[in-house]
Formats: structure tokens, sequence, C-alpha cells
């Protein structure tokens, strides 16, 4: 089979278009700057006789429209690309680019839908609905979603096994075709790395190994900063002088240095990555149960059937996911080993720990382990001060004292005045930490700290493809591509959510 071009049958028509419009917004943007330079600005609005506004458009305003319309004519053939890859049946009149675009029509799909429905309900839908009335945050969301969805939907999307390794395609450029392997895909799209894996595969997969540890690692550090800013700033004290100390003592600590000391085999071997994950994972327990508790503490039914049930399912994950016990199938176990087999107790009960598996929990191997808390002890400290400069702020508004007036708890006022009024800056914050924390994958990856060497990680795909990056370009270049959109999606997306929750 002959290699596949970039443009397939549309290329002769869409690619000198999408060169033009290349063309006319560069030279848009060096004029615009040069009017700039000179002194000429946009055109200013005037005033009617009749008490109507018009406008006349000066050279810089036309040099804008030009650059707007190029971008919406570019984006317009990248459409017909992708449309035309799902709508042709040969792979060569697809094209590497409609044939990209074709495996990733379930991605499209979702996206599609979940614009439609947000758009159709969206003033039902609060701060998120607000997002959609925002043009930078609604492409924020759009580049955050795609690879969302392509993590979901990653099975269907990938055309090899992120690992599988055909020899014959090492360094291969994009569109060569597989052959000698029954029943592959007949292309590797975007080229093989250096060992023979396919390219783009291995940048799907690595979505989803991203957006495993990324979100849940940040909702965990915002967890831990809250339960620790929320008292430090409301109550104040020693209690207050003495986390902010520690938490001072973290942030100075070099990051990197961090990563490679709990990665060393003495540390490992020390159980030290356990107990940070014990300590920390405990805290968004407390927190699930004081917010339960100060919010129903006056109906003892709602807290003794479903307060309390939530809190021992979450300790159940908590044993299980930490130290790989949970106490229902331990005894379970022990209790039918002991009968089938009579052993001794001390005998069967330390057979029975090493070879029974947690019914609840999570299995996280070490390596994950040691990134995600690592992960969570770096970011926790930043929350934790945002979390206390908002309450030492918030807690002198009115509505707290008309809340310590109606007599209520400390914890409620922290947890439900409080700490809903601070929303809009800590959700900004979110999404701008989960890129944070996406970079933060990206470097340990790079650095093949915390990661299976054979991970698709896009950190350590990058690191693989630049030790040839001169010579074969195409390995390391998706996989940045794929972090630099998800990044920039991210804080577009935080820009978009910071200015709808500022009209609140």
């Amino acid at each position: 089979m002959d290699p596949l071009t970039w443009s397939g049958s549309l290329g002769p028509f869409l690619n000198p278009l999408m060169l033009g419009t290349v063309v006319v917004f560069g030279v848009a943007l060096a004029l615009n700057i040069v009017m700039n330079i000179v002194g000429m600005r946009p055109a200013e609005p005037i005033v009617n006789a009749d008490h109507t506004i018009s406008y006349r458009l000066g050279a810089p305003d036309y040099m804008l429209l030009a650059m707007k319309y190029a971008v919406f004519v570019f984006l317009g053939a990248a459409v017909i690309y992708i449309l035309g890859g799902i709508v042709q049946p040969s792979m060569q009149a697809k094209g590497i680019i409609g044939a990209v675009g074709a495996q990733f029509l379930p991605v499209w799909i979702a996206l599609i839908v979940t614009f439609v429905v947000s758009i159709k309900f969206k003033r039902r839908l609060g701060l998120y609905g607000k997002l959609f009335d925002n043009l930078v945050g609604m492409i924020g969301f759009g580049m955050v979603m795609f690879w969302v969805f392509t993590a979901i939907f990653a099975g269907m999307v990938v055309t090899h096994g992120p690992i599988d390794v055909i020899s014959g395609l090492r360094n291969d450029p994009p569109g060569s075709a597989v052959t000698g392997v029954d029943g592959a895909f007949p292309y590797y799209l975007l080229g093989g790395d250096g060992l023979g894996r396919d390219v783009f595969s291995r940048m799907v997969m690595g979505a989803r190994e991203v957006l495993t540890i990324a979100p849940f690692a940040t909702l965990f550090a915002f967890m831990v900063g809250i339960t620790l800013g929320l008292p430090a700033g409301y109550m104040g004290g020693r209690f207050d002088t003495f986390i902010t100390f520690l938490a001072n003592l973290v942030l100075a600590f070099p990051v990197i240095l961090l990563f490679y000391l709990l990665v060393t085999p003495e540390i490992i071997a020390a159980g030290v990555p356990v107990y940070m994950a014990a300590l920390l994972f405990v805290l968004p327990i407390g927190f699930v149960w004081v917010l339960l508790y100060s919010r129903y503490r006056a109906q003892p039914h709602i807290i003794k059937w479903v307060a309390v049930p939530i809190v021992l399912l979450l300790l159940l994950f908590y044993l299980g996911t930490v130290f790989r016990f949970d106490p229902i199938v331990w005894l379970a176990t022990s209790f039918i080993g002991y009968l089938n087999q009579g052993n001794p107790v001390g005998e069967w009960m330390e057979t029975t720990r090493q070879a029974y598996e947690p019914l609840i929990g999570i299995n996280i191997d070490g390596n994950l382990l040691i990134v995600f808390v690592s992960v969570v002890f770096v970011n926790s400290p930043t929350v934790f001060r945002i979390v206390r400069g908002l309450v030492l702020d918030i807690k002198t508004r009115d509505y707290v004292a008309a809340a310590q007036t109606r007599g209520e708890g400390s914890w409620y006022i922290m947890l439900w005045e409080i700490l809903p009024n601070a929303r809009g800056p800590l959700i900004v914050d979110f999404c701008l930490r989960i890129g944070y924390t996406t970079i933060l994958l990206g470097t340990l990856g790079f650095f093949g700290l915390g990661v299976d060497p054979e991970s698709p990680n896009w950190g350590s795909t990058i690191n693989e493809g630049r030790r040839l990056l001169t010579v074969y370009p195409h390995p390391p270049l998706p996989p940045a591509l794929a972090l630099l959109t998800m990044v920039l999606g991210l804080n577009l997306l935080a820009d978009g959510l910071r200015e709808e929750s500022l009209k609140d």
C-alpha cells in the first residue's frame, strides 16, 4: 500500500485556501501593529443628531476584520477536512488529516451533544450555563472537553495498542502503511516512534493517563486545602500560625527535588508515600463528615441514614486504596480459610492478609500512588493560602455576623456561609490548577519520575522522541501539541469562568 498524504483528495482545493488565510492573517497582523505604532486608532463611537450611535471604521478596524474572517475561513476548511474524512470511504481520499478526524468521530458527537444541550438549558445551569455567553470560555471548554471525551472513548479512537510494537515501522513518517500484521489498522496515522509503536494511539491513550490523575489529584488537594484553610482563616490564633508555617515550609521546598526524594528506593522501602497518603487522604473524609454534620445536625435521621453510611463507605475506600485492607472481605476470607484449612490462628490470619483483594477501593500501583500523593502534597499549601485569604475577607461580611447572631456553629458558618461565597475564585483556581498539574505530570513523565517506562504519558512520550528530534520530529510533536492544547483550554476556561463569576 502507498503511504497516505496529509490532505487526501481535498488537498488541491483546500490547501491553497488555508495557505491564503494564513498569509492574510499574517499581513493584517503586521499592518495592524504598524498602524498602532504610528498612532492610528480604531474607530470611536459617534453620537448622531437623533441620539443614535454609529461607527466610522478606520484602517485598523479593517485589519482586525481581515484577521477575524481569515480565522473563520481557516477553521471552516479544517471542518471540511474532518467531514471529508468521515464521509469518504477510501483511506487514500481521506488523507492523514481526514483519517485522524474520522477516528475522533465519537468525540465530535459527544462534543456536539454537550454543546447543544448546554446551550439549550444554559439559563438553568447557573455559572456553568453563563459560560456559554462567553466566547473565550466556550472555546476553552470545548478544548478541555475534547480531551476529556478522548480519554473516555480512547478505546474506540485508537488504531493500535499503545505498547504494540511493529519493528519495521520504527521512526516511520506519518501515513506509513502497516504490512504483514493481520487484522491491524492499515496505517500508522502519525507515524511510528523509536520502538515501532503507533504515535497516534499513544497520544490518545496519554489523555487517559493524564486525566486519570490531574482532576482527582487537584480535587483532593482542594479538599485538603479547604479543610485546613477554613478554620485557619476563621479562627486564627496558634492553629493558623502553625498551619501557615507548615504551608510556607512546603512551598519553599523545590518541587522536583521532592519528587526525586519520593521515588528513591530507600524512601519507598520506608513506606513514606503510604504514610503521606494515609494522612492526606483522611482529611477529605473528615471534610465530608463535617460538611454533612454541620448542615443536618438538627435532623438525626439524615445523620443516621445518610451521613454515617457515606462516611463509612469513604472509610472503606480509604482503607482499600491506601492500605489494601477491606475489613469485611478480610473477615469473610479469614473465616472461610480457617474452616477449610484448619490452620493455626496466626498462620491463617497472615495467609489471608496476603491473599485477599479488597472489594472496595481503587487498586493504585506504587508508582501511581507516589505521583498522586506528591501532586496533592505540592498543591495543598497553595490552595490553603488562597482559602485562608478568602476567609479572612469574607468573615467580616454582614451575613456572617447574622449567622453568628442566630447561634450557628463555627463549622456551619465556614462551610455553608463562607465557602459558597468563595466559590467563584476557587472554581477559577481549580481549572488553572488542573492545568498546572497537567504540566507537572508531563514534567514528571519527561524526567521518568514515578511513571511506568512503557506508559503513554505525554511527558514520557515527549522525552522518548526528543533524542532524535532533529532527524525524526514526528514522535514528540503530537503529545506536545496535546499537552499545549489541554493546558491552553484550561486557561481559557478559567478566564471565561472568572469573567462570568465577577458578574454575580
